[in-house]
Protein backbone atom coordinates (compact mmCIF):
# COMPACT_ATOMS: atom_id res chain seq x y z
CA UNK A 1 0.00 0.00 0.00
CA UNK A 2 1.49 3.03 -1.75
CA UNK A 3 1.14 6.43 1.35
CA UNK A 4 2.32 9.91 0.67
CA UNK A 5 3.75 11.70 4.06
CA UNK A 6 2.69 15.61 3.44
CA UNK A 7 1.87 18.32 6.20
CA UNK A 8 -0.99 19.07 7.42
CA UNK A 9 -2.42 21.90 9.64
CA UNK A 10 -5.58 21.58 12.17
CA UNK A 11 -7.03 24.47 13.83
CA UNK A 12 -8.77 23.30 16.98
CA UNK A 13 -7.74 21.24 19.50
CA UNK A 14 -10.91 20.06 21.17
CA UNK A 15 -12.05 16.67 21.16
CA UNK A 16 -12.06 16.20 17.19
CA UNK A 17 -9.08 18.27 16.56
CA UNK A 18 -6.90 16.64 19.28
CA UNK A 19 -7.92 13.50 18.13
CA UNK A 20 -7.54 13.69 14.14
CA UNK A 21 -4.34 14.94 14.58
CA UNK A 22 -2.67 12.29 17.11
CA UNK A 23 -4.48 10.40 14.28
CA UNK A 24 -2.51 11.81 11.60
CA UNK A 25 0.75 11.88 13.22
CA UNK A 26 0.36 8.25 13.83
CA UNK A 27 -0.17 8.02 9.95
CA UNK A 28 3.27 9.19 9.91
CA UNK A 29 2.03 12.89 8.86
CA UNK A 30 3.85 16.24 9.96
CA UNK A 31 1.41 18.30 11.84
CA UNK A 32 0.66 21.74 13.56
CA UNK A 33 -2.41 22.27 15.36
CA UNK A 34 -3.52 25.65 16.12
CA UNK A 35 -5.38 27.13 19.10
CA UNK A 36 -6.20 30.18 20.72
CA UNK A 37 -5.93 28.49 24.71
CA UNK A 38 -3.40 26.63 25.40
CA UNK A 39 -4.97 24.72 28.03
CA UNK A 40 -6.19 23.03 25.14
CA UNK A 41 -3.30 20.91 23.94
CA UNK A 42 -3.18 18.99 27.42
CA UNK A 43 -5.40 16.97 25.03
CA UNK A 44 -2.92 15.59 22.82
CA UNK A 45 -0.53 13.09 24.24
CA UNK A 46 2.11 14.14 26.34
CA UNK A 47 4.73 12.98 23.89
CA UNK A 48 2.98 14.47 20.84
CA UNK A 49 5.64 15.28 18.24
CA UNK A 50 3.74 17.97 16.06
CA UNK A 51 3.92 21.77 16.22
CA UNK A 52 1.52 23.64 18.93
CA UNK A 53 0.72 27.22 18.00
CA UNK A 54 -1.40 29.60 20.32
CA UNK A 55 -3.48 31.46 17.83
CA UNK A 56 -6.12 31.89 15.49
CA UNK A 57 -6.97 29.77 12.10
CA UNK A 58 -8.03 32.89 10.45
CA UNK A 59 -4.81 34.91 11.05
CA UNK A 60 -2.30 34.62 8.39
CA UNK A 61 0.76 35.56 10.34
CA UNK A 62 -0.13 32.02 12.44
CA UNK A 63 -0.69 30.31 9.57
CA UNK A 64 2.28 30.96 8.08
CA UNK A 65 4.15 30.07 11.65
CA UNK A 66 2.03 26.65 11.30
CA UNK A 67 3.35 25.94 7.37
CA UNK A 68 0.85 27.18 5.94
CA UNK A 69 3.18 27.88 2.98
CA UNK A 70 3.93 24.52 2.48
CA UNK A 71 0.99 22.56 3.72
CA UNK A 72 -1.26 19.91 1.71
CA UNK A 73 -4.11 20.38 3.65
CA UNK A 74 -5.73 21.74 6.25
CA UNK A 75 -9.01 20.93 8.62
CA UNK A 76 -10.76 23.77 10.32
CA UNK A 77 -12.63 22.25 13.49
CA UNK A 78 -13.11 24.80 16.00
CA UNK A 79 -16.60 25.31 18.02
CA UNK A 80 -17.49 27.57 15.54
CA UNK A 81 -18.71 28.00 12.19
CA UNK A 82 -17.79 31.22 11.06
CA UNK A 83 -14.44 31.37 12.75
CA UNK A 84 -13.89 27.67 10.20
CA UNK A 85 -15.48 28.66 7.10
CA UNK A 86 -13.20 31.71 7.48
CA UNK A 87 -9.76 29.97 8.10
CA UNK A 88 -10.60 27.95 4.80
CA UNK A 89 -11.60 30.07 2.68
CA UNK A 90 -8.25 32.16 3.77
CA UNK A 91 -6.05 28.35 3.47
CA UNK A 92 -7.20 28.06 -0.11
CA UNK A 93 -7.92 31.29 -1.24
CA UNK A 94 -4.37 32.94 0.60
CA UNK A 95 -1.89 29.60 0.56
CA UNK A 96 -3.10 27.98 -2.16
CA UNK A 97 -3.36 24.57 0.18
CA UNK A 98 -5.21 22.53 -2.07
CA UNK A 99 -7.38 20.36 0.13
CA UNK A 100 -9.26 22.22 3.18
CA UNK A 101 -12.50 20.99 4.99
CA UNK A 102 -14.50 22.76 7.83
CA UNK A 103 -16.50 21.32 10.64
CA UNK A 104 -19.91 23.37 10.75
CA UNK A 105 -22.78 22.86 13.09
CA UNK A 106 -25.43 24.21 11.34
CA UNK A 107 -26.32 21.66 8.67
CA UNK A 108 -27.94 23.86 6.19
CA UNK A 109 -24.62 26.21 6.09
CA UNK A 110 -22.97 23.33 5.61
CA UNK A 111 -24.65 22.52 2.53
CA UNK A 112 -24.23 26.42 0.83
CA UNK A 113 -20.58 26.29 1.68
CA UNK A 114 -20.13 22.91 -0.21
CA UNK A 115 -21.75 24.11 -3.29
CA UNK A 116 -19.60 26.73 -2.80
CA UNK A 117 -16.93 24.52 -3.41
CA UNK A 118 -15.77 24.50 0.45
CA UNK A 119 -15.44 20.88 1.40
CA UNK A 120 -17.91 20.82 4.80
CA UNK A 121 -19.17 18.23 7.52
CA UNK A 122 -22.05 19.04 9.66
CA UNK A 123 -21.17 18.13 13.41
CA UNK A 124 -24.19 15.59 13.38
CA UNK A 125 -22.47 13.40 10.35
CA UNK A 126 -18.53 13.92 11.81
CA UNK A 127 -16.46 11.12 11.46
CA UNK A 128 -12.67 11.06 11.68
CA UNK A 129 -12.72 8.97 8.38
CA UNK A 130 -14.83 11.89 6.98
CA UNK A 131 -12.02 14.00 7.97
CA UNK A 132 -9.01 11.86 6.30
CA UNK A 133 -11.55 11.37 2.81
CA UNK A 134 -11.43 15.59 2.71
CA UNK A 135 -7.71 16.11 3.60
CA UNK A 136 -6.74 13.29 1.06
CA UNK A 137 -9.51 13.39 -1.29
CA UNK A 138 -7.30 11.54 -4.41
CA UNK A 139 -7.26 8.40 -2.22
CA UNK A 140 -9.84 5.75 -2.76
CA UNK A 141 -12.64 5.37 0.03
CA UNK A 142 -14.15 1.85 0.85
CA UNK A 143 -18.25 2.23 1.31
CA UNK A 144 -19.84 -0.83 1.64
CA UNK A 145 -18.49 -4.53 1.23
CA UNK A 146 -20.79 -7.15 0.29
CA UNK A 147 -21.25 -10.28 2.55
CA UNK A 148 -18.90 -12.69 0.20
CA UNK A 149 -16.45 -8.85 0.13
CA UNK A 150 -16.09 -9.48 -3.54
CA UNK A 151 -18.35 -6.70 -4.29
CA UNK A 152 -17.30 -3.42 -3.30
CA UNK A 153 -18.37 0.48 -3.33
CA UNK A 154 -16.01 2.40 -3.68
CA UNK A 155 -15.79 6.60 -3.47
CA UNK A 156 -12.98 8.08 -5.34
CA UNK A 157 -12.52 12.00 -6.30
CA UNK A 158 -12.24 12.59 -10.67
CA UNK A 159 -8.64 12.64 -11.84
CA UNK A 160 -7.95 15.50 -12.93
CA UNK A 161 -6.86 13.95 -16.11
CA UNK A 162 -10.63 12.87 -16.62
CA UNK A 163 -12.13 16.02 -16.18
CA UNK A 164 -14.66 16.96 -19.99
CA UNK A 165 -14.51 13.25 -20.52
CA UNK A 166 -17.00 10.58 -20.69
CA UNK A 167 -17.43 8.52 -17.53
CA UNK A 168 -17.70 5.62 -19.71
CA UNK A 169 -14.25 5.49 -20.06
CA UNK A 170 -13.56 5.34 -16.28
CA UNK A 171 -15.76 1.72 -16.56
CA UNK A 172 -14.85 -2.13 -17.04
CA UNK A 173 -17.51 -4.22 -18.27
CA UNK A 174 -18.68 -6.69 -15.58
CA UNK A 175 -15.51 -5.16 -13.27
CA UNK A 176 -16.09 -1.58 -12.90
CA UNK A 177 -19.31 0.39 -12.75
CA UNK A 178 -19.81 4.21 -12.19
CA UNK A 179 -22.80 4.07 -9.90
CA UNK A 180 -23.18 7.48 -8.50
CA UNK A 181 -21.65 10.80 -8.45
CA UNK A 182 -21.45 14.03 -6.65
CA UNK A 183 -21.43 17.74 -8.10
CA UNK A 184 -21.10 20.40 -5.57
CA UNK A 185 -22.62 18.49 -3.13
CA UNK A 186 -25.59 17.55 -5.46
CA UNK A 187 -26.04 13.63 -5.90
CA UNK A 188 -26.62 12.36 -9.47
CA UNK A 189 -26.90 9.08 -11.46
CA UNK A 190 -24.55 9.27 -14.70
CA UNK A 191 -25.86 8.94 -18.06
CA UNK A 192 -23.71 6.85 -21.06
CA UNK A 193 -23.54 10.58 -22.30
CA UNK A 194 -22.18 12.43 -18.97
CA UNK A 195 -18.72 13.73 -18.66
CA UNK A 196 -16.66 14.26 -15.65
CA UNK A 197 -15.97 18.07 -14.16
CA UNK A 198 -13.23 18.86 -11.75
CA UNK A 199 -14.43 18.01 -8.23
CA UNK A 200 -16.22 15.32 -8.68
CA UNK A 201 -16.53 12.65 -6.21
CA UNK A 202 -17.20 9.54 -8.17
CA UNK A 203 -18.67 6.60 -6.54
CA UNK A 204 -17.91 3.02 -8.16
CA UNK A 205 -18.99 -0.72 -7.76
CA UNK A 206 -16.01 -3.05 -8.02
CA UNK A 207 -15.11 -6.71 -8.14
CA UNK A 208 -12.71 -7.05 -5.45
CA UNK A 209 -10.82 -9.07 -7.96
CA UNK A 210 -10.42 -6.16 -10.40
CA UNK A 211 -9.00 -3.89 -7.78
CA UNK A 212 -5.90 -3.40 -9.19
CA UNK A 213 -7.16 -2.84 -12.48
CA UNK A 214 -10.21 -0.11 -10.98
CA UNK A 215 -6.93 1.72 -9.63
CA UNK A 216 -4.62 1.59 -12.90
CA UNK A 217 -7.70 2.50 -14.37
CA UNK A 218 -7.83 5.95 -12.39
CA UNK A 219 -4.01 6.46 -12.64
CA UNK A 220 -3.71 5.37 -8.79
CA UNK A 221 -0.19 3.56 -8.98
CA UNK A 222 1.35 6.53 -11.07
CA UNK A 223 0.50 9.21 -8.91
CA UNK A 224 1.69 7.41 -5.65
CA UNK A 225 -1.99 7.28 -4.63
CA UNK A 226 -3.49 4.41 -1.78
CA UNK A 227 -3.43 0.75 -3.73
CA UNK A 228 -5.15 -1.92 -2.01
CA UNK A 229 -3.55 -5.33 -2.85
Amino acid sequence: MLHIRVHIIVVGCGRVGSGLATSLVDNGHTVSIVDKSPQSFRRLPAEWPGTKIVGFGFDRDDLIEAGAQGAAALAAVTSGDNSNILTARIARENFNIPNVVARIYDPRRAEIYQRLGIPTVATVAWTTEQVHRRLFPETTATEWNDNTGNLQLLEHLLPASCGGKKFSALEIPGKVRLVGVSRAGEPMIPTSEAVGQEGDLLYFAVIRSALREFHDLLGDTESGNKVEK
